[in-house]
């Protein structure tokens, strides 16, 4: 009898998805609700924007794994929330919208019922009664209320700056979302323009998104990540004098040891002392020359360090050296951001390599105040004895002679420690129709005024024409009866503002409102706060480690500082899955023809396939490529599993000979799934199942036990094989099997013999058998006895659990 049996996964996989649904199974039970009483296990995944392609294998494997880990907890007892919903708002469905002449409300709709379809057609275990949207009134209520709780603390702030702005999204960018000096959305170019910007005040919590990454449980990855995105350093703020003018121009630096060093000073093209001075620079004509040139460069394309060096030195304009009084030219560069530091550098090109290629292009001395290297050939950046410093002469430890340094500068009223971060406050606005409008009047005899709560939300208007204006401002501002209002503080005529917010924002507290997802008088109630939080474990992927998680770790911050969660960190734990790759190892796109249809495997051979598959190309934080031979592999390896009915008889236990097996599976299979090494659990079934149909026979118990540890990774088809043999209730809810430490070590071992060092068979022997037995053991078989009869044995060797080996002559 063949040991493979096609199931008809087309019946079975619908019918095991209407009965989970129609139980309600997978629904968390809130605090007093029956169930509420076990442990809790709130699982997160990074909830998808609803495109209209639907869902790709990304979105499989980002799922999968906390998937099938929230089915073993279930079954371990815990009471699980395992939610779903979606980030909608943002440029791709307003573009598309756009083009196509449909409102991205409809879009958005259509969208979000194919992404849930397709979901259940995998047989996800969400909890679809706490389903978001982010696009929904009574979801961005609380985006905006939060948001307006920042703009009470300062948080929340306007400002004219340079910005990045896409000419073909129409739209202002983040540093985060114009990574490389390319549009996120359509990769186009983007340039730099004067606006008007909200911004967040994310650096005020630097240091506490620092702190609190020491209480979690991220991979270190993750963590560094987030480190260097903040980008924290310690140093000396620095005031350098402007020479007849009484003006201080004040640097950031992290080596104030090397002020001795400072031969030129570099400030930002923008930078406003320049027009203040303006009548004393004798080549202004030259700067605002130079000005406009930047103005037609990114930031990326102004502060990539491998590119040609630019710079105008400012004539009539120096600056003078507080530790020892030398006047120090000054060059404006593009390369220097007024929205960095202070706009402002002092430059030490012996020991700076961007600072010595300038010098060298412009002529400028190079003074060493560190040994060690040849500052002829190029800046020295390692660590050495101070020289040419004045008092910090003879120095050697970099800590020691940084300190003396800010002390003098400090004793002379020139400077005093300090720190900077890399991490900028957060663009939060964009100059489109479709996001969370921001709830603020602006009025002429109050200024910026909020919204009152109680008018909450302020809705998106039902607008026909939303392609965005011209000269970067929103839709919104050609609709009057929007823009038009009364003042709430005054009652005069106002306008209300009309920038919306970026996508980041609904993503940034999506995992709160999951935990009361109806609730219409505040964010969520206390007590389920109180009982979720923090999410026991969240999975995404690794290019959402900075940008979404340190949003999102800000705003709880954030919220739990003024006392609305009980947690000052978001997320417990913090893991990440690889890509799948296309079949030709590259990253799937559809430019290569390699993007492969998740649906399309389902069709063809049933979702618990496909859910087997992914998890079983590989370690699943790292990519891999998509193999189609692979994916029939699952599926002969799930064809046997449903044969093993046919060989089942009686309850029977767990027969002796492979009661070994057994636990040692139950163990590896549960510590594979928690340490989430799914392809090495999934291989422990594989060998166990060759083991029973090496026997030709599984008792019930048996039975019980395989499909039950299989049941997180192929739900359908052990669900109706659960059926079949009398199981009670649904499989999903049974008890998950445990295991007994003593039974997972062999009762018996298979020792190599070998024969004046070759091997000449083996023997099985009782795992404590002494040596005595088991070289009595050796002798005694067969194929050993032929190479020892009739011959001198000069010694006997027994290595124990591996090996014996008899040395004769004769």
């Amino acid at each position: 009898m063949s040991e493979e049996v096609r199931y008809d996964f087309r019946r079975i996989d619908k019918k095991w998805q209407d009965r989970w649904d129609a139980a309600h199974i997978f629904r968390a039970a809130d605090p007093g609700e029956p169930g509420s009483e076990k442990p809790k296990f709130y699982a997160l995944v990074e909830f998808p924007y609803p495109s209209g392609a639907g869902m790709h294998v990304g979105h499989i494997k980002a799922f999968s794994g906390l998937e099938v880990i929230s089915r073993m907890r279930r079954m371990q007892g815990y009471n699980v929330m395992f939610p779903m919903g979606f980030d909608a708002f943002g440029l791709p469905t307003e573009n598309y919208a756009i083009k196509t002449g449909t409102h991205p409300r409809t879009v958005t709709d259509v969208n979000v019922e194919r992404f849930i379809a397709q979901l259940k057609s995998v047989g996800f275990s969400f909890d679809w009664s706490r389903k978001i949207d982010t696009t929904e009134t009574d979801y961005y209520k609380w985006t905006q209320w939060i948001f307006l709780k920042m703009f009470e603390k300062g948080l929340a702030f306007r400002d004219t700056a340079l910005v990045n702005y896409c000419p073909h999204c129409k739209v202002v960018l983040s540093n985060e979302d114009s990574q490389g000096g390319k549009c996120d959305i359509c990769h186009s170019d983007i340039v730099q323009k004067s606006k008007d910007v909200w911004y967040l005040r994310i650096t005020e919590y630097a240091d506490k998104l620092l702190q609190g990454l020491e209480e979690v449980d991220y991979l270190p990855n993750i963590k560094q990540q987030q480190i260097n995105w903040i980008g924290r350093s310690e140093g000396a703020f620095v005031n350098f004098g402007l020479k007849d003018t009484g003006e201080k121009l004040r640097i950031y630096t992290t080596r104030p040891d090397t002020l001795f060093g400072v031969t030129f000073m570099v400030m930002a093209p923008e930078h406003p002392l320049i027009d203040k001075y303006a009548s004393k620079i004798a080549n202004m004509a030259d700067v605002e020359a130079y000005r406009a040139e930047c103005a037609k460069k990114t930031e990326f394309d102004r502060t990539q360090m491998n590119k040609d060096k630019t710079g105008l030195k400012l004539d009539g304009l120096c600056a003078v050296n507080p530790l020892n009084g030398k006047e120090i030219p000054i060059y404006i560069a593009d390369y220097v951001m007024m929205g960095y530091g202070t706009g402002a550098i002092m430059a030490v090109p012996a020991h700076d390599q961007r600072d010595w290629e300038f010098a060298r292009k412009f002529g400028i001395d190079v003074i060493e105040v560190i040994k060690g290297g040849d500052i002829e050939k190029e800046a020295y950046a390692g660590d050495g004895e101070m020289v040419n410093s004045g008092f910090l002469n003879g120095f050697t430890n970099k800590k020691d002679s940084i300190r003396r340094a800010i002390d003098e500068l400090v004793k002379i009223g020139a400077g005093e420690g300090g720190v900077q971060y890399k991490m900028k406050d957060w663009a939060f606005n964009r100059q489109r129709y479709w996001g969370e409008p921001i709830p603020i009047v602006h009025c002429p005899e109050c200024g910026m005024v909020p919204v009152p709560y109680d008018e909450l939300p302020l809705c998106l208007p039902d607008m026909k024409e939303f392609a965005p204006g011209q000269g970067g401002e929103s839709p919104l501002a050609r609709m009057p009866e929007f823009v038009n209002c009364k003042c709430p503080r005054c009652g005069k005529d106002a306008r209300r503002e009309t920038d919306t917010m970026p996508q980041w924002a609904g993503s940034s507290w999506y995992f709160l409102r999951y935990i009361d997802p109806h609730n219409n008088n505040c964010l969520a109630d206390e007590k389920k706060l109180e009982y979720w939080l923090p999410v026991d474990w969240y999975n995404g992927g690794m290019e959402h480690v900075t940008r979404h998680m340190i949003y999102s770790r800000f705003w709880h911050k954030f919220l739990y500082d003024i006392g609305v969660v009980p947690t000052d960190e978001p997320y417990a734990k913090r893991t990440a899955q690889g890509l799948i790759l296309g079949p030709d190892g590259e990253k799937m796109s559809k430019s290569r023809g390699n993007v492969v249809d998740p649906l399309d495997v389902v069709d063809e051979y049933g979702a618990d396939v496909l859910r087997t598959y992914v998890l079983f190309m590989g370690d699943y934080g790292s990519a891999a490529p998509w193999s189609p031979s692979s994916i029939k592999g699952c599926k002969r390896f799930l064809d046997r599993v449903a044969g093993l009915e046919a060989i089942c008889s009686g309850s029977g236990g767990i027969s002796k000979d492979l009661e070994s097996s057994f636990h040692k599976t139950i163990k590896k299979v549960t510590e594979d799934i928690d340490g989430m090494k799914f392809n090495t659990a999934i291989a422990a079934l594989m060998t166990l199942i060759n083991e029973i149909y090496d026997k030709k026979s599984v008792t019930r118990d048996e039975l019980s036990i395989f499909i039950t540890l299989l049941n997180p990774f192929a739900p359908h088809l052990t669900e109706e094989i659960w059926e079949h043999i009398g199981g009670k209730g649904l499989l999903s809810l049974a008890k998950w099997p445990e295991y007994d430490e003593a039974k997972t070590v062999d009762s018996t071992v298979e020792i190599a013999v070998q024969v004046n060092g070759k091997l000449r068979g083996t023997v099985k022997i009782a795992a404590d058998a002494a040596k005595d037995e088991v070289i009595a053991a050796a002798k005694a078989d067969e194929k050993v006895a032929s190479f020892v009869d009739g011959k001198e044995i000069v010694k006997e060797i027994y290595v124990p659990g591996k090996l014996v080996n008899i040395v004769v002559r004769g």
